[in-house]
């Protein structure tokens, strides 16, 4: 059976020990990187199924690490820290974490925790979307079977949602996929299209409530 690759990223030793017994207890394969540089550059070569950064990294700050990690990579990733104010939880999911855990921690329940996340992270067939169908071949979503008339954007934004069900995507995460590169655009610009988004699916179904709001994080994808 294929091992779950995680990568942590913690300059403290005895952390890092007493977390990789932990999460090979659970079945898991770890390498750990004392330096966050370090992990950037074996990130250009290949991806891990999970990544665990601390925040207080001697070399780069664990939020501007995670950034870097999320231009070019929507691997799933936690934040270990020994900060726990609710504004320090809050700046970590969104900027794209999945979790935040304070120390001191249990290592059981980070292990707990790689496996709730790993498990909602892993890729739904479009079809199986709550009704929706991807066909990117004619650039197109169908939902109960018809397909919907969706601008440029709605649909980009829409496929964005659909490729990671569950997850939650800040509004500068939507931007960035979906309007890089446009002009003038807003963060308000999200919000309408996602307004327009949920109309033209309860025109098909009035009870369709698949696009979720997270009051301060963003939007989610949900399925039935």
């Amino acid at each position: 059976m294929h091992k779950r690759l995680i990568w942590l990223v913690e300059d403290e030793a005895n952390i890092a020990d007493t977390l990789i017994y932990a999460l090979q207890t659970e079945g898991f394969e770890v390498i750990w990187f004392n330096l966050g540089e370090t992990m950037l550059a074996r990130l250009e070569q290949t991806q891990p199924d999970f990544l665990i950064l601390d925040v207080g990294l001697p070399d780069i700050n664990g939020f501007e690490l995670c950034k870097r990690v999320r231009a070019h990579s929507d691997t799933p990733l936690m934040f270990l820290t020994a900060r726990s104010e609710e504004i320090d939880r809050l700046i970590g999911l969104e900027i794209g974490a999945d979790d935040y855990v304070a120390k001191p921690f249990s290592p059981r329940e980070v292990c707990a925790r790689v496996r709730t996340i790993l498990r909602r992270s892993e890729r739904q067939p479009p079809s199986q979307a709550s009704g929706l169908l991807l066909d990117e071949e004619r650039a197109r979503i169908c939902f109960h079977g018809q397909p919907l008339n969706l601008t440029r954007y709605e649909y980009l934004l829409l496929k964005t949602l659909m490729q990671a069900p569950g997850r939650v995507y800040s509004r500068q995460q939507l931007m960035d996929r979906v309007w890089s590169g446009a002009e003038d655009s807003l963060d308000r610009t999200v919000d309408t299209h996602i307004k327009t988004l949920r109309a033209k699916l309860r025109e098909r179904d009035p009870d369709a409530n698949l696009i979720l709001t997270h009051r301060g994080l963003g939007y989610s994808l949900e399925l039935a």
